[in-house]
């Protein structure tokens, strides 16, 4: 299968602390890859220099077929990543997050409120739409995070520990939504974890 992910000897130090070691990687189109590791691994950090956010010391990345180090914001265009740390606007509502991050992804006026609308109903939104983010809870906020991470249909969606510190129920959700973009939608999805057992129902592969 086509290779949408390849990574050879990837490098990031902070200082004198070696956060990401030559990391060699490949990632097939359609499958959800596991990347399993404790807090403090460098999983993030990982996420991070594969979508351009910061720059690697060393080694080399390709995404989508574009290179990490000079054509970052096209990789960025075409990725959806939500960060262990979703970033809200907390007195905006949902659906004013929405409309303001599609506006900044380029989607068109005339498609964005259907498309808004549409992810705020999927993920169980639509009644508290117009609600300020800042009266949620941390699953309704994980959820909406998720929709914007979804809103411009992208090709590779990086997912940062999606279900942590949320109920059963949200969880489930969530599980059941990252299943339906790669069973269904055949979206391919780089799932940050170290819960082992989300891993093993989730994903097609794992690299730890």
């Amino acid at each position: 299968m086509q290779s949408v992910i390849v990574a050879e000897g990837l490098t990031r130090h902070f200082g004198d602390h070696l956060a990401v070691n030559q990391l060699d990687l490949q990632v097939a189109s359609g499958e959800v890859f596991g990347f399993l590791g404790p807090n403090g691994a460098g999983k993030t950090t990982t996420v991070r220099l594969l979508n351009g956010v910061l720059s690697a010391d060393g080694g080399s990345a390709r995404v989508l077929g574009y290179d990490v180090a000079t054509d970052a914001l096209e990789i960025r265009r075409r990725t959806g990543v939500l960060t262990e740390t979703p970033s809200l606007y907390e007195a905006l509502t949902a659906r004013e997050n929405l409309l303001f991050f599609g506006d900044l992804y380029g989607l068109p006026e005339s498609e964005l409120p259907r498309r808004a609308g549409a992810l705020l109903e999927e993920f169980g939104l639509a009644d508290r739409a117009d609600d300020r983010v800042g009266t949620y809870s941390k699953g309704m906020r994980q959820r909406l995070a998720i929709a914007r991470a979804l809103l411009h249909s992208p090709e590779l969606i990086f997912l940062d520990e999606p279900t942590s510190g949320l109920d059963p129920a949200a969880a489930r959700m969530v599980r059941e939504t990252i299943q339906t973009l790669s069973q269904v939608e055949g979206r391919t999805v780089f799932l940050c974890t170290h819960n082992l057992a989300e891993a093993q129902l989730l994903c097609s592969r794992v690299g730890v």
